[in-house]
């Protein structure tokens, strides 16, 4: 097997319907109980969003994309006059919640497509999962299995957002949580947080003449499970001790009553934590491993959820030598929102269309996951 070098050639995104910016976007998800969230401005005032999209029709209030169909709308807008869906051999899709439990998402994205026969993989877990996708895509390439491979991550998260879904679990606990809002908060603040959209990747092994690309220098994934109990998690209940209990593990009522199909977060552990665990840990390791220099970097991309941990990010960064003034930051954060797994294909998109870049330049990406913190580095040259 060859050792190919791999670039970024081409890059796509979707969003769907139109932009909802913070006074609207209540109405689209739906009102829990029929009562406005107490949450909402406080989170909105720290994540600084001020528009995001939902797969959400304005006009019915129903969805109007699967997670699959905003996916592979990214992947058809890889196609131009050098690269066709017809020549996809490789695919790799990654999603948080996808819209079934099986098939795999890039299988049904695959069928979305229709595109001709083509190996696919699935990554799962949540915005370290489109990096994992990237990296098998690349891996596929860089080792001349594939002379190209498409990868993709893709967001739904406003179907497990809406009221509808809050409304049993809130009734039952009404009286819990006017004595316990910290109770609600958990879960109400994510409606606040997340958003939609999908980004595509096309990966070759040779780049192209007549526009930029990214040469892929490495992507690296660090875990610290081994450490850490989970702290954003669906589909589950965190016991007293750390440990969840899964959805499988209990009868259809008490998974409607306490709301496990919920996304979750525990906010304590979080803050406490994932400066620690994705930014200090990992950099420490880097620029050890990797030679990594704050000062070979001329474009930074970070995948921070909200405002708020971005001076932390900064001291953290800065606390372990690795001092990248915020001035060479980019993020798309307050227009785009935090689409999870797909924010850095959205991100890069949005970089590659900017007219940010000259050739040589190196840009370090970094994508944080608080499922039970991992993180994902990727470092690009422009070409």
């Amino acid at each position: 097997m060859s050792n190919n070098t791999v670039y970024v050639t081409k890059s796509s995104q979707f969003l769907p319907n139109d932009p909802v910016d913070n006074n609207a976007m209540e109405a689209r998800l739906g009102l829990v109980n029929g009562r406005p969230s107490r949450a909402r401005k406080m989170v909105l005032r720290n994540n600084k969003i001020t528009t995001r999209y939902y797969a959400i029709d304005p006009e019915t209030g129903e969805p109007n994309y699967t997670n699959a169909q905003l996916c592979a709308q990214a992947i058809k807008g890889l196609e131009d006059e050098q690269f066709s869906l017809a020549d996809m051999t490789c695919l790799a899709a990654a999603t948080t919640i996808a819209d079934q439990l099986m098939p795999g998402h890039a299988s049904m994205v695959h069928g979305e497509l229709a595109s001709p026969p083509c190996e696919v993989a699935t990554t799962a877990g949540v915005c370290a999962s489109g990096m994992t996708a990237l990296k098998y895509a690349y891996l596929n390439v860089a080792a001349g299995v594939h002379r190209s491979a498409v990868a993709a991550a893709s967001e739904a998260a406003s179907k497990v957002m809406r009221a509808e879904n809050f409304a049993p679990e809130v009734a039952y606990k009404v009286e819990q949580l006017e004595k316990h809002p910290e109770l609600a908060f958990e879960k109400d603040f994510l409606r606040w947080m997340l958003s939609d959209g999908a980004g595509a990747l096309l990966l070759e092994s040779e780049p192209r003449s007549d526009q930029r690309c990214l040469k892929i220098h490495w992507i690296d994934v660090f875990s610290y499970a081994n450490e850490m109990s989970a702290c954003m998690y669906a589909g589950a209940r965190k016991e007293d001790d750390g440990r969840l209990t899964g959805w499988s593990q209990v009868d259809g009522a008490t998974r409607e009553r306490e709301g496990f199909l919920a996304v979750k977060q525990d906010v304590k552990q979080l803050n406490e934590h994932v400066i620690h665990y994705t930014a200090e840990r990992p950099l420490e390791t880097l620029q050890e491993r990797r030679g990594l220099k704050a000062e070979d970097i001329h474009h930074f991309l970070p995948h921070y959820s909200s405002h708020y941990f971005r001076d932390r990010l900064y001291v953290g960064m800065q606390r372990v030598g690795f001092d990248l003034p915020q001035s060479r930051w980019f993020t798309n954060l307050a227009e785009k929102g935090n689409t999870g797994s797909a924010s850095m294909y959205i991100m890069l998109d949005d970089l590659l269309r900017s007219d940010r870049l000259q050739p040589g330049e190196k840009v370090l990406c970094y994508i944080p996951e608080s499922g039970r913190f991992s993180v994902a580095y990727m470092l690009l040259e422009v070409v």
